[in-house]
């Protein structure tokens, strides 16, 4: 598909679709008025007696209407005007876009989604999410992009950074979205070639051998029970200054998770496709990064495996020995992530990063703390963490920083090995996680981010469908490309 400026009498060209941001002082917006007078004055009317809402997200169709040359109109509100922002872009595109998806269409366009240039770029991205859903491999589609999206009063240059962006937070959607049979630690490590093929990022690739030569054995550990091997992936961008430091971006790669022996009930399986949702999202940004020319250096470190059940699989009670050569008591199987990204972040410090930021669908307790939308933080580096945070902020997404004061260590106190997997019953699972981690990054600044609540959707949004959401790429090749 494309997406392309439209030209000034955007009312007096044809389309399939129009849609319109309606904002609650719609008498103050000057396409309300050109479009109203192109309609002889339908729309002024409609507004008027409150037959067209203008609250967030609100829909209303028009077929066929007279006087212009659209095959159909539809009225998304946007809502307070003063409170028109990033998220507010991002949803009110998406649900207008996903309400004509669900039919073949050649152009639609785009008008009243203005504002800054960032909230500009999170309208073009909000559209591209929405019109792209789950249904990968069913024979008849939900959803459809159109060939065109046109947008009115907003520049080639922020278009094409959008789309660059759009396409990226797709890209980490597509691969959550993948079942455990098409999408497995080594047809994961082939889709990171051919992202890194088609954008120039260097890229090495780690097999079952090369992992044991590196004494990944907490990594490999995870991997026992399954017969497809894990792979560990290193990509690399340089975008600037030879002599900087790289950024670290670390990803979580269960590409399916049983829980192993600790095993999980079926309603809790159903979707583990999804626990590789922090690695398609390592390498939606590396991607985004890549297309948007950010200037800076970044160096990606995602680990591979699944984590089943067989006669080799790791146990309760084990010890495995980590890359650092830490050991760390099994006390539950299915508190895996851990595991594989401790063998991450040791590779992740071989390449001396300025700072680290890993990214885990890791634990059901940061979603009883903070949501399904929301996603945790938790630092070493408070500077670092409050950068994301702004971020985030700035860009639409949502996280909330958790404690890590030094206490929650304690928890996590092996009495066989150095450390154990778990920390001490059900309370503060999320942070006692991240101290679990924090082992492993020595005093390099890190934050890591929990993204287990809005990863993946269980129930489908009004601008996004069920599925994974590509949730904090956009806020990443945003910042990092220094929008």
């Amino acid at each position: 598909m494309q997406c392309i400026a439209s030209l000034p009498n955007w009312f007096q060209l044809p389309c399939d679709c129009l849609v319109v941001g309606v904002p609650d002082d719609w008498k103050s917006a000057s396409y309300i008025g050109e479009l109203d007078a192109s309609l002889s004055g339908l729309l002024t009317k409609l507004l008027e007696s409150g037959d067209v809402p203008t609250k967030a997200n609100t829909l209303t169709m028009l077929l066929a209407p007279v006087g212009i040359p659209a095959k159909q109109v539809v009225l998304v509100g946007t809502g307070v005007s003063s409170e028109w922002n990033t998220s507010t872009a991002f949803r009110a595109a998406g649900t207008a876009a996903k309400s004509v998806a669900n039919r073949r269409l050649e152009r639609v366009r785009f008008v009243g989604f203005t504002g800054s240039p960032a909230e500009q770029r999170a309208a073009i991205c909000g559209a591209l999410v929405g019109s792209v859903g789950q249904d990968l491999l069913r024979k008849e589609k939900s959803l459809f992009q159109p060939e065109v999206y046109e947008w009115v009063g907003i520049e080639e240059e922020n278009i094409k950074r959008a789309f660059a962006i759009g396409e990226s937070v797709n890209l980490a959607r597509r691969l959550v979205n993948l079942p455990a049979n098409y999408l497995y630690p080594e047809s994961f490590a082939n889709e990171a070639q051919i992202v890194a093929q088609q954008y120039k990022l260097g890229i090495e690739v780690w097999d079952k051998a090369k992992l044991e030569s590196e004494r990944c054995g907490s990594l490999l550990g995870v991997a026992r029970g399954s017969v497809k091997e894990p792979r560990l992936v290193i990509l690399h961008y340089r975008g600037g200054d030879s002599a900087s430091a790289p950024i670290a971006l670390v990803g979580k790669g269960v590409t399916f998770d049983s829980g192993g022996y600790s095993l999980k009930p079926t309603d809790g399986m159903l979707t583990m496709k999804c626990d590789m949702a922090g690695a398609a999202t390592v390498l939606g940004i590396m991607q985004a990064a890549a297309r948007l020319q950010a200037s800076c250096n970044l160096v990606a470190i995602i680990g591979l495996v699944e984590n089943l059940v067989s006669g080799d699989a790791f146990k309760l009670g084990d010890v495995l020995t980590a890359r650092s050569g830490k050991t760390i008591e099994i006390h539950n199987t299915d508190a895996e992530g851990r595991l594989v990204l401790a063998d991450c972040l040791d590779v992740a410090l071989g390449f001396s990063p300025a700072k680290i930021v890993d990214f885990a669908t890791l634990t059901g307790a940061c979603c009883v703390a903070l949501g399904n939308d929301i996603s945790g933080l938790m630092t070493n580096n408070i500077a670092w963490q409050s950068e994301i945070q702004q971020a985030a902020e700035r860009f639409g997404e949502y996280v909330w920083p958790l404690p890590m004061h030094g206490f929650f260590s304690e928890q996590i106190v092996g009495k066989v090995a150095d450390i154990k997997n778990v920390g001490e019953g059900r309370w503060g699972g999320a942070i006692t996680a991240a101290k679990f981690l924090e082992e492993f990054v020595n005093k390099t600044p890190w934050t890591h981010i929990d993204i287990a609540g809005p990863a993946f959707l269980d129930s489908p949004k009004p601008w996004c469908d069920a599925g994974g959401s590509g949730a904090l790429v956009r806020t990443f090749a945003e910042m990092l490309s220094g929008s």
